[in-house]
């Protein structure tokens, strides 16, 4: 059995779903996210409680019912609550600054790298060291937050670039001189 698919999710207050065939539409204090799941899972809102159920124990069905779970509760969480994520600039001379909605990073290339942020998405830049992508969807803070780390990744013999807040990256030893 799924562990994860048979918890019920609660609802919190100021949130409200709707449910129309297997579309899910979840509208909260931080904004709206509608999505489709699979038809052969069934999904069930009563009061405050949703529940996901599927029809058998085939490994497709299992599969499902743990995902489909998984994506409602990243829902509700995202208009109640949201989602960021924190990244940071490590190096001499690397920083990042907001123009607009832009997000500038400058990494040690000859131009400035340019990042705009999509619809539904915001940037904040609190120090000129770090990097806070905002946003209801997880999925796409996520994203967004994957695509400014490949501006530059960390390279393991100084450990310069740009990382997630925590991450740890595993410094190599450079050459031994004769």
């Amino acid at each position: 059995m799924s562990r994860v698919g048979k918890k019920p999710i609660e609802i919190p207050a100021g949130v409200t779903v709707t449910l129309n065939n297997n579309t899910v539409t979840v509208k909260g204090p931080k904004g709206e996210l509608s999505r489709s799941f699979n038809p052969e899972i069934s999904i069930n809102v009563e009061e405050n409680i949703i529940t996901v159920t599927r029809p058998s124990d085939s490994k497709e069905h299992r599969t499902l019912h743990g995902t489909t779970r998984a994506l409602l509760a990243n829902m509700v969480e995202g208009v109640s609550k949201g989602f960021e994520k924190n990244l940071e600039l490590i190096g001499v001379g690397y920083r990042a600054q907001k123009q607009g909605s832009k997000l500038v990073l400058n990494v040690g290339y000859s131009h400035p790298v340019e990042i705009e942020p999509e619809k539904g998405l915001e940037i904040e830049v609190p120090a000129n060291t770090k990097v806070i992508v905002k946003g209801t969807d997880k999925e796409r803070v996520g994203a967004l937050a994957a695509n400014i780390r490949q501006v530059r990744p960390p390279e393991p013999y100084k450990g310069k670039g740009i990382r997630y807040e925590g991450e740890y990256v595993r410094r190599k030893e450079g050459k031994t001189g004769k």
